[in-house]
């Protein structure tokens, strides 16, 4: 049987245990687990690429040796199924909290269907504890001094109250 390899796309800026719930999802059904860390200065990232990758890297270490699955943390820029090809992937995963996050992913499914018929896209529904958490929150209610601890694991918690804080120029 071929090695069943995924892509699990977005900003991760900062990662969030709704992304983490994910990713643990995705490790159980896969082989090899690719996260590609969006390069979007668009949204103006709070944590530049690296931080971000590394953040990332950190944070999923202990589902991979949970899982079993290979997870490997790789920075992006350019179109989604040119990489997902780059990197071998059959599966585009793809985390839904609610009705809204659907009207978008099924239309970039579908776009994504007509660029390579060869890659599915996959939705995990997040769980009912994680469904209403997006970074975007996350950093609001940080800027403002609010308690972000049960939205983030430790080490990203501890470098957003960081940010936060004490802004820096990258």
């Amino acid at each position: 049987m071929p090695e069943r390899i995924g892509l699990y796309p977005g900003t991760f800026d900062p990662v969030t245990n709704g992304h983490l719930d994910v990713i643990g999802r995705a490790a159980r059904i896969l082989d090899r687990l690719v996260i590609g860390v969006a390069i979007n200065t668009g949204k103006g990232p709070l944590f530049p690429l690296e931080e971000r990758a590394e953040l990332v890297r950190a944070e999923t270490d202990a589902i991979a040796a949970r899982t079993g699955c290979v997870i490997e943390v790789r920075p992006f820029k350019g179109l989604l199924v040119g990489f997902a090809q780059e990197v071998g992937a059959s599966m585009i995963i793809r985390g839904l909290r609610a009705v809204t996050d659907f009207d978008y992913e099924f239309q970039m499914a579908g776009m994504n269907r007509r660029l390579d018929q060869q890659i599915e896209t996959v939705f995990l529904m997040a769980s009912e504890t994680n469904q209403f958490i997006s970074s975007r929150f996350v950093k609001e209610i940080a800027r403002l001094g609010g308690d972000v601890s049960s939205f983030v694991p430790k080490l990203t918690l501890e470098r957003t109250l960081a940010r936060v804080r004490n802004p820096v120029q990258d």
